[in-house]
């Protein structure tokens, strides 16, 4: 039988942090989590990913089509890495110290922590262009840049309520947003669909790869540092194959829907169309524009939410002082001051691609580290251990576990040759294949080479640390 917890009242603050959950307060269970994730992702940044592949990259619509079913298979690397947080009661990077010991994990803490910061950024901007194209509706021609300014302080304050709350808000709202956008996809499917029409040009391979690595670090890949953050309020007996199943679908299927409507949209749209969240409206009529904007902006508050939410609890990983109130506070006003500059950027859009694509150096091999000891140790942890900032199981040779390291190092190496951010960066692997725009299959160099290092390091000492570790579930 679960050791089920009551459900807290929504308005409830969360003080806990990367603190162990206690068994009486594990209420959580995978449909909660299928609907926390379909809720976030059912989101018009998803959107604008699908058109990417058809106006950036050039796919046609059956080229994309494969890419973003093939891409979104990814979302099983989500689900397979939020099985570790009912098992150790505490968030990705709280788990995460098993492989890179309590110092060690820094490392990827900081990385993390820059990348969910990054995915704020990105849901605020959004946020604050469809805002700005509300007031071109109601008769504006001309935005000042003051009140640019003023939309943006409305989004951060807003944007913050639901992280400060914490997860009990989190999972409970984000399932009811879902519902708004749910309807307007329907609508915006029968709109593209009455006047789509397939076309006959296509991209290179090797295009398609550069959009399968977008899609894969958008999708199922840039999701796998969070889900422990959430499953963690999960009985440690609840069954494995549910949550996988309930988080890879809650995840892939807005996904494929999504970016399969975006890419048709891309076939449609006017040559001239601006290619951001209010640009897309050019493909629909002038009636749909204004419940269109006001459904995203709802929406980019869902997804900003768990990126909040979760750079707060790997901020606190990095800094375990912090209280876990503080770092929602911290990462606002660090989003507050960056995302300021990329309202007035009018390369905004062109840092977004290269954002995606650039994660996956440190994220790849960083993913399959973290479930591969998982794997190894049999998916036992030792809290105490875990949260202990000197000494335990974990702690190894001055707090760093070096075969995660070098194999984190390993892997970013491997990615880096293989990436493909064209024009800023380009591998020197990846500029050889895949015609003129070259190729990037960056994200499994990463996992192969990361994985591999790191199970040929550390594979018999930590079998070993699972054997010796009791089994919270027996």
């Amino acid at each position: 039988m679960l050791h089920a917890g009551p459900e807290p009242p929504v308005t409830a603050v969360e003080h806990r942090g990367i603190e162990y959950v206690p068994l009486s307060e594990r209420w959580g269970t995978p449909s909660s989590l299928f609907w926390m994730w379909a809720g976030a992702i059912w989101n018009v940044e998803f959107l604008v990913y699908g058109v990417l592949g058809v106006v950036v990259f050039g796919l046609s619509l059956r080229q994309a089509l494969v890419v973003i079913l093939g891409g979104n298979l990814t979302y099983v690397l989500t689900g397979l890495a939020s099985l570790q947080g009912p098992r150790a009661g505490t968030t990705t990077f709280g788990v995460s110290r098993a492989p890179f010991g309590p110092t060690g994990n820094r490392v990827p803490s900081l990385f993390n922590w820059v990348t969910q910061v990054g995915f704020e950024i990105e849901g605020v901007a959004l946020i604050v262009f469809a805002a700005i194209a509300l007031a071109g509706q109601a008769g504006m021609k001309t935005v000042p840049d003051w009140l640019k300014v003023v939309f943006l302080l409305v989004a951060i304050a807003i944007q913050a309520v639901l992280p400060l709350l914490g997860h009990a808000a989190v999972l409970r709202v984000l399932k009811y947003l879902s519902l708004p956008f749910v309807a307007l996809f329907v609508i915006m499917a029968v709109l593209v669909g009455s006047k789509f029409h397939a076309t006959a040009h296509g991209a290179s391979w090797g295009a398609m790869t550069i959009f399968l690595a977008l899609v894969i670090s958008a999708g199922g890949l840039g999701w796998s540092e969070n889900g422990n953050d959430y499953s963690r309020y999960l009985p440690p007996e609840t069954s494995r194959k549910r949550i996988v199943i309930a988080v890879a679908l809650g995840g892939a299927i807005p996904s494929v829907l999504l970016e399969v409507l975006g890419a048709a949209l891309g076939t449609e749209l006017p040559k001239a169309a601006e290619l951001s969240v209010t640009g897309l409206t050019a493909g629909f009529p002038g009636w749909f524009v204004v419940p269109y904007l006001v459904v995203a902006i709802l929406q980019l508050f869902a997804i900003d939410t768990l990126d909040l939410y979760s750079s707060g609890v790997t901020l606190q990983s990095l800094v375990p002082k912090l209280h876990r109130i503080a770092c929602v506070a911290i990462d606002t006003v660090i989003c507050l001051g960056v995302a300021a500059y990329a309202i007035f950027s009018s390369r905004f859009y062109t840092l977004l691609a290269d954002f995606l694509l650039f994660i996956i150096v440190w994220l790849a091999p960083w993913c399959a580290i973290y479930l591969i000891d998982s794997w190894l140790r049999r998916n036992r942890y030792d809290p105490a251990s875990l949260l202990a900032s000197s000494g335990g199981l974990y702690y190894r040779r001055g707090g760093a576990g070096w075969p995660a390291l070098i194999a984190q190092a390993a892997g970013m190496i491997a990615a880096a040759l293989w990436l493909n951010t064209y024009p800023p960066y380009v591998g020197p692997l990846a500029s050889r294949y895949g015609g003129p725009l070259g190729s990037d299959v960056s994200v499994f160099w990463g996992l192969i080479v990361g994985g591999g290092v790191y199970w040929l390091l550390a594979g018999r000492t930590v079998r070993a640390e699972g054997l010796v570790t009791p089994d919270v579930v027996s």
